[in-house]
């Protein structure tokens, strides 16, 4: 399959959900080798899930169906800039190459307006829109004590 047909895959995947009802206009495929070993659309309403974005369903698709937790020899298309969140996901999975198709001012002109959270990101976090407070950091870092201490850790 070319890049192409890549990225009408994933447009296949956000009418297909929006279509049925079962989210936002939004679909994914992760890609290694050639190969689609991941598939999402949006499926936040339908699951009452915040994080069901079709990046994230697509990448738990991808690692589960490879088995791994690092997608670093995958590309990831997209049928809209990844919002902070599905970023972050994208990060975390260790994906080097994005494709996407609408931006993100595509995405506020139908509602869908996440410059807010780009805006938070960066600011401390007392002067965030969420009340965000430091509690028994002393008793949580016990925790990181002993994951630094842990021999037989898995690496992420």
């Amino acid at each position: 399959m070319s890049n192409e047909k890549f990225m009408r895959e994933a447009i296949r995947l956000a009418d297909e959900g929006m279509a049925s009802g079962r989210g936002g206009p939004f679909g994914c495929v992760v890609v290694r080798r050639g190969e689609i070993v991941g598939r999402g659309h949006n499926r936040v309403t339908s699951t009452n899930d915040p994080t069901a974005h079709a990046e994230v369903v697509a990448i738990r698709d991808a690692c589960a169906n490879l088995e791994t937790f690092q997608l670093t020899d995958c590309e990831l298309y997209t049928s809209c800039e990844p919002c902070p969140m599905c970023l972050s996901a994208i990060y975390w999975a260790r994906i080097p190459t994005v494709y996407y198709g609408n931006n993100r001012k595509d995405a506020a002109d139908i509602g869908f307006d996440d410059d807010f959270i780009y805006q938070q990101v960066p600011l401390a976090p007392e002067k965030r829109a969420i009340k965000m407070s430091p509690f028994l950091r002393d008793a949580a870092l016990a925790s990181f004590k002993g994951w630094a201490a842990k021999q037989d850790k898995v690496k992420y």
